[in-house]
Formats: C-alpha cells, structure tokens, sequence
C-alpha cells in the first residue's frame, strides 16, 4: 500500500468507483508526464448533488459537491494509473459552478475541490485554478471539476 492510500484511509475517504462518462470520451487521458481528467460531476452511486447554487443549494453544499468532484477526479486518474503515489503535484484545477443569477460565490464552493487536493497530497496538492459560475451542467449537477497532475 502507498503513501497516499495510506493518507487516504487516516482521513476516512474512500474513493468511488469511476465514473462511466456521459458520453463519448474517456475518464482520464496521460500525455507524457501529465493527466488530465475529464470533467467530473458532483455524483455518485450513493449520494447526487443537483441544481443551483445560490437558489438550490447553499454554499456548503457546494464545497460538499465540489469535494465529491475531487475525489470523483482521483477515481478518474485511476484508470491511467496505479497508484495516485504516482503523482508528483496537482497542476490545475478548474471548478464549473451550476449558478443562479446573482450567485457571485464560485471561489469559496470550489474550494471544496481545491482544498480536498491539498488535504491528500500535502504541498504537491496546491495549484492552479479556475472557479467559473455557469447556467448549466450536463443532467443538472451543481459542480463539474477537471484536474491536470503531473506524474
């Protein structure tokens, strides 16, 4: 067992199975020395968040929801790697908030994502980041998050 299976299981967090995608495309693709995921929604088999942020769903849910992404985006790695001890640092991170109008609060619900990295990977867990509000996500889920990591 690794490092990070080992943080993993001090933190209580099981990943979930992958997702199947939505469509035609495949859950993670390595180029080189990096990965990136597809975008992964805030749903699993046991728990879905769905609808607005600001009208639906408060902010904490969000944070909730963008976590749920987060880890949905290791599971996605997984099928390119064996072992998320492969990666050497998050690079990117770019947060897609199902918003109502108004809602202005995209930064503090992707932090549930961004902060997720960092609480497993340490330091390798900061990066880059994007945090938008859009008027829709694929099925009506709250957050969709994409993650770019260097292995």
């Amino acid at each position: 067992m690794g490092r990070i299976d080992d943080r993993l299981k001090e933190l209580g967090i099981v990943l979930p199975p992958p997702r199947a995608p939505l469509a035609n495309y495949v859950p993670a693709r390595r180029v080189g020395n990096l990965i990136y995921s597809a975008g992964q929604i805030s749903g699993t088999t046991e728990r879905e968040f769905k609808g607005k942020l600001g009208q639906d769903l408060s902010i904490e849910q969000g944070r909730e929801a963008a976590r749920m992404c987060a880890l949905n985006c290791l599971a996605a790695l997984l099928t390119v790697v064996d072992s998320l001890d492969a990666v050497k640092q998050v690079v990117r991170v770019g947060a897609f908030v199902n918003s109502a109008a108004g809602f202005e609060q995209q930064a503090a619900v992707a932090n549930g994502a961004s902060d997720t990295f960092v609480e497993i990977f340490g330091d390798a867990g900061r990066h880059a980041r994007t945090a938008v509000g859009v008027n829709e996500l694929p099925a009506g889920f709250a957050v969709e998050v994409e993650l770019i990591v260097e292995v």
